[in-house]
């Protein structure tokens, strides 16, 4: 199969979806890979790397996916790039189509076959979500730190204070893979962290093996509501799997939080937990609401390309193997994993969370594999 990798687009996004290493490995399965020239020099990966692992470096982007069948990308398509995508092509990257009904429609138009890092499932975990998680909750705790100071907006409070000061609070929502990575990240660095979720085993689990400086709250509207005037640094970590986050703090509550307080909505890719938050990028990464800082940035891990691109293809490189082999309709009949991943099919919506979203209609996964087999 010709495989291609485009360079990303999105402001300020170095990350790649393939690394040198993954090209070799595509190469010696029998494939044939082009990667866009200087796709990879965001995460310090030059051409001339990819060649030596066997690939074949492209002029343009346009040279990519005219090409080849099998697409891989970090992030979603944007408006630009969906003139290039034609029907039967199979694209293979983080799609969010919960949080943007014009993406979702814009894919279901182009009849390709959209597989999502995101959805994704293998016993009942989200392992091409995990590896961007780990690093975007750990750069919530060092963005909000930053957003915190005085010389940018913030109230002027150190995380982990100093002897004789109180140290900052810090208030994670959900207590999954990114709200757990916020947490130790904050209790490392000195605060009084709470984190609030719905799951209690996953609290009880959390209980014993978090830091003393971390407590474990049932999260409800009404206990949340009494934590925020005491936050001085909100996480947003709610995540329900291809599905647009709940919203848990309203406009409304904003009045409750101190002036200079920063919110960080890791959730933004899927719309967000927070009412009043909205998509950013690292180029103007923040906003204030009613004296809040809101840092909402939709691709966190892309400032720091060079850890993201080799944990992302760590975890992507295996099932793009098996895509490449399978093809889009054996892939999903024969690959419990992948036929999790599958959100579009030929311009069918097969994703049930997001079809429900946008309460649009949607196929059954295996039915619109067989038409296409």
């Amino acid at each position: 199969m010709k495989i291609g990798v485009a360079r990303e687009i999105k402001v300020h996004e170095n990350r790649v979806a393939l690394t040198p290493a993954g090209a070799e490995r595509l190469v010696a399965a029998g494939n044939e890979v082009w990667v866009e020239t200087q796709a990879g020099v965001g995460s310090l990966l030059p051409d001339a790397s990819y060649e030596k692992a066997g690939a074949k470096i492209a002029a343009s982007a346009a040279d990519v996916w005219k090409s080849c069948d099998l697409i891989l990308k970090v992030k979603e398509p944007l408006k630009q790039e969906w003139p290039h995508i034609r029907k039967g092509q199979t694209l293979f990257t983080y799609f969010h189509l919960a949080a943007d009904l014009d993406l979702t429609k814009a894919m279901m138009a182009t009849g390709a076959h959209c597989f999502a890092y995101e959805t994704l499932e293998v016993n009942r975990t989200l392992p091409l979500l995990t590896p961007m998680s780990e690093v975007a909750g750990r750069m919530a705790i060092q963005a909000g730190a930053q957003w915190l100071e005085r010389s940018r907006g913030g109230s002027g409070i150190l995380l982990g204070g100093v002897p004789g000061v109180d140290r900052a609070h810090v208030l994670v929502l959900g207590g999954g893979v990114v709200g757990t990575q916020a947490a130790r990240m904050a209790c490392g660095l000195g605060a009084d962290v709470t984190i609030m979720d719905v799951n209690l085993d996953r609290l009880r689990y959390l209980d014993e093996v978090m830091p003393k400086n971390c407590r474990l709250l049932y999260s409800t509207p009404f206990a949340l509501r009494e934590l925020l005037p005491w936050a001085d640094l909100v996480v947003g970590a709610v995540l329900i799997p291809g599905a647009a986050a709940p919203k848990l703090i309203r406009r409304e509550d904003l009045k409750l939080m101190k002036q200079g307080s920063v919110i960080v909505d890791v959730a933004i890719d899927q719309g967000g937990c927070i009412e009043t938050a909205k998509p950013t990028s690292h180029a103007e990464p923040t906003y204030v609401i009613d004296g809040v800082i809101h840092y909402c940035v939709a691709n966190m891990p892309g400032a720091v390309p060079r850890t993201s691109t080799f944990a992302l293809n760590n975890a992507t490189l295996p099932y793009a193997i098996q895509l490449a082999k399978l093809g889009p309709a054996r892939a999903i009949l024969e690959n419990p994993a992948l036929r999790s991943a599958a959100n579009v099919i030929a311009g069918e919506l097969v994703y049930p969370a997001v079809a429900e979203s946008f309460k649009l209609p949607s196929t059954a996964v295996l039915d619109a594999a067989k038409r296409i087999a």
